[in-house]
């Protein structure tokens, strides 16, 4: 309790602020609560009532999303001079990157089901974009592998696979959880460049990733799979979703970016003395 207390004294008053609002992101509630809200039904019925083929379409799409964000990243992200006039202001444009997606998802809740494997990896891209962006303005360095793939889990620390024994356990267990495959993946990227795209390493992580963001996914197309759902409630469902990611990705790298100046630990006893029950 009292190295607790310390941590929480050695932050200033400024950055105990930040770490309070990340926390308060970090342990937002869940993305199936804030659809349903939007949709007015429990998510839980409407995905009992998605065709069977729907799951391996979205497990389908899900891959092939977090794959392309993958190749940007290391395509793109690791020039210096090749950054997106996106990722240079100071802050992060989260409105543009809102607006976009609710584009597509207008085009999704127009015509259902069928539009996922189209628009779930030009969706997925956007909000990575929007990933890399946040993470930019807390001081990250785009072009590091690491954050790169700091980035991709973010889409992983957004929801829980169906059996995913940490789901209760908070952020930094969550985070602990993918920690092992970024790490090796993470080395393998440095040592070997693009080549390491098919590397073992990095599809164990795209496979983690992709099994935590397709309960995600899944709970966005059941909130679309209402009859009649219309592009205006499109529109709305994905911008829920972008916004559910954002608030992690701005949790996460504010996390990072403490534990750059006061320390993994410091920070970590701090945050688990910051009740948000209290705050809100």
């Amino acid at each position: 309790m009292q190295t607790s207390s310390l941590a929480t004294q050695s932050l200033s008053d400024e950055d105990l602020r930040a770490l309070r609002r990340a926390k308060h992101e970090l342990e937002s509630p869940a993305l199936a609560m804030k659809l349903a809200s939007i949709v007015g039904a429990p998510l839980e019925k409407l995905i009992s009532r998605m065709p069977a083929f729907a799951n391996e379409k979205v497990t389908d799409a899900t891959e092939l999303a977090l794959r392309k964000c993958l190749s940007i990243a290391m395509r793109t992200l690791g020039r210096r001079d090749s950054a997106s006039p996106l990722l240079v202001p100071d802050k992060p444009s989260n409105l543009l990157h809102k607006f976009a997606v609710a584009t597509t998802g207008a085009a999704g809740g127009a015509f259902g089901l069928f539009a996922l494997p189209v628009e779930l990896p030009v969706t997925t891209t956007l909000m990575f974009r929007s990933i890399c962006d946040i993470a930019r303005s807390e001081g990250e360095d785009l072009t590091a592998v690491d954050t790169q793939l700091q980035c991709l889990t973010v889409l992983g620390m957004g929801g829980t696979s169906a059996s995913d024994d940490d789901a209760d356990f908070g952020y930094f267990i969550m985070r602990g959880a993918l920690a092992q495959a970024v790490s090796k993946a993470s080395s393998e990227m440095a040592t070997k460049g693009f080549t390491a795209h098919g590397s073992a390493a990095l599809l164990r992580l795209l496979h983690s990733i992709a099994a935590r963001f397709s309960v995600q996914v899944s709970e966005q197309i059941a909130a679309k799979s209402i009859p009649a759902i219309g592009a205006v409630l499109g529109a709305m469902v994905n911008t829920v979703f972008i916004d559910h990611f954002q608030q992690v990705a701005h949790g996460h790298f504010t996390v990072r970016r403490l534990e750059r100046q006061y320390g993994e630990q410091t920070v970590k006893a701090a945050y688990q003395t910051i009740d948000v029950a209290l705050d809100t």
